[in-house]
């Protein structure tokens, strides 16, 4: 349960998310949000961060797997999630943000996908890149210019691709090796790890200070990155939206182990109902 204390707290820190919702809204209020990832054996990559993105608020939830023919037409646990092909998303209507990565795999198509994503953030999207999507960055041969409106997730050791180092040294210096990232690639990083680490282009940081080792399970950074894509769908201010994404996802692994679940055995997609609950918690009547 989220305190007085807490909520005024949040009304300082995250004044757009406190917002109740006008009474006449619409799904496309809220967003369209796509995500592109899910190679073969990775679809559940996608599908965490679709339902975290539908269960944080978002209007509408594409997933585009990279994968031919999709392995399934419908996921029956969450049926809201509208599921096509990778190819197929950059060929339609442009949505409100986009998150790549997820599940992705390396790949000739996957790194095709990469390029195009780049293509869109120079144009101004609001794009969000995680996992495979990282591994591939690293791997081009120069440095490449995102933009104010992209965040990369990095854990450690995605970290230290991008900036062709070793863990211990990304570890030793989290606050330092943020801003490297943030200044190699003109955006907004979020450096996951114990104490999350985010950093903008400007150069301002910020260290979170919710989230315990329950986080440290399989699909839980899926999970946030469906949060913060999720927010920036929302029309959330850009800074807000990264930094009450990281917020939110560490609160709510808080609040499950407050409440017997976890640290030990706590699985990510145990963490998208707890996200939901928070925000209609702090929403300020």
């Amino acid at each position: 349960m989220i305190t007085q204390d807490e909520k005024k707290q949040v009304s300082g820190w995250f004044p757009t998310l406190i917002l109740p919702r006008p009474e006449d809204s619409h799904k496309g209020t809220f967003g369209t949000l796509n995500i592109i990832g899910g190679a073969e054996t990775m679809g559940g990559a996608c599908v965490l961060a679709g339902t975290a993105a539908l269960k944080s608020g978002c209007g509408k939830v594409i997933i585009g797997f990279n994968q031919e023919p999709l392995a399934v037409q419908l996921i029956d646990t969450v049926p809201e999630l509208i599921l096509n092909k990778a190819s197929q998303l950059f060929e339609g209507e442009l949505p409100s943000a986009w998150v790549i990565g997820c599940g992705l795999g390396t790949s000739a198509e996957a790194v095709r996908f990469i390029q195009k994503m780049i293509n869109y953030i120079h144009h101004g999207e609001k794009v969000l890149v995680d996992a495979d999507g990282l591994n591939i960055l690293a791997k081009f041969p120069s440095k490449i210019a995102l933009s104010d409106k992209t965040v990369i997730t990095p854990h450690a050791k995605e970290a230290s691709r991008l900036l062709q180092t070793d863990s211990q040294s990304i570890q030793s210096d989290r606050l330092g090796s943020a801003l490297a990232l943030s200044a190699r690639y003109d955006c907004w990083v979020v450096l996951k790890g114990h104490r999350t680490v985010i950093a903008a282009p400007n150069g301002r940081t910020w260290v979170n200070e919710t989230g315990n080792s329950g986080l440290a399970t399989a699909g839980s950074g899926d999970v946030l990155s469906g949060i913060i894509g999720s927010l920036l769908a929302q029309s959330i201010p850009f800074e807000e939206a990264v930094r009450a994404g990281v917020w939110l996802h560490g609160k709510a692994a808080d609040m499950l182990v407050a409440d017997g679940i976890g640290p030990i055995g706590l699985t990510a997609h145990e963490i998208i109902d707890y996200v939901r609950k928070i925000r209609n918690q702090i929403i300020s009547y």
